[in-house]
């Protein structure tokens, strides 16, 4: 099978075809969840070949980091508003429908997967870290901080990291994704007065 499907005439290069395998890639996690993706079943829906996906992944956990990371938010420029949480709401509001395509079952599948693969888990936690939400998060309060809304002397990486984790279990827990009145909970509730809160009061 050639690189892209059926003549020559249609072949797909570069975006295109990466496109193509990256929504394959996503409707194989909608349909079977982590745990039965296959790299024949994601080549067999792209009409693309298993040594087309081996030259740009190694493995199906690069390959679905990749998915992961196309549905992802832009990390790089997280908002700006000149107010804090108005800056948290859209970001978290972004970073919790980034998964609105996928049945609930399969998310739940793949957080599952998180925890029992450690490849897996070990490529997801570094792209939460590096270049990822954290970073972001770290980004938007140190601005915070430099306008005087929140203590700098609280931006632990525990405490920036507080957000997604929150959000996290919110959503282990209830089986849904959080909803606004949720996000405005963790925010009002518990992330803001922490941040807002001088250190050793």
């Amino acid at each position: 099978m050639s690189d892209g499907a059926g003549t020559a005439g249609s072949r797909r290069r570069g975006d295109e075809l990466e496109r193509a395998i990256l929504d394959a890639v996503w409707a194989e996690l909608a349909e079977h969840g982590y745990d039965r993706l296959t790299m024949d079943g994601v080549a067999a829906r792209a009409r693309t070949s298993k040594p087309v996906l081996y030259r740009r992944w190694s493995n199906r956990v690069e390959l679905v980091m990749a998915a992961l990371g196309r549905n992802a938010p832009d990390y790089r420029e997280p908002p700006d508003t000149g107010d804090l949480r108005t800056d948290l709401v859209q970001f978290l509001g972004g970073l919790l429908h980034r998964f609105d395509d996928l049945p609930m079952d399969a998310v739940h599948g793949l957080l599952v997967d998180l925890m029992r693969v450690p490849e897996l888990r070990g490529r997801f936690r570094g792209g939460l870290v590096e270049h990822g939400p954290v970073n972001s998060l770290a980004a938007m309060m140190h601005r915070a901080a430099e306008r005087g809304e929140i203590d700098p002397a609280r931006l632990t990486a525990r405490v920036v990291a507080l957000p997604l984790d929150l959000l996290r279990d919110a959503f282990l827990i209830e089986g849904a994704v959080p909803s606004d009145r949720v996000v405005a909970e963790v925010l009002d509730e518990i992330v803001l007065p922490l941040l807002r809160a001088p250190c050793g009061s």
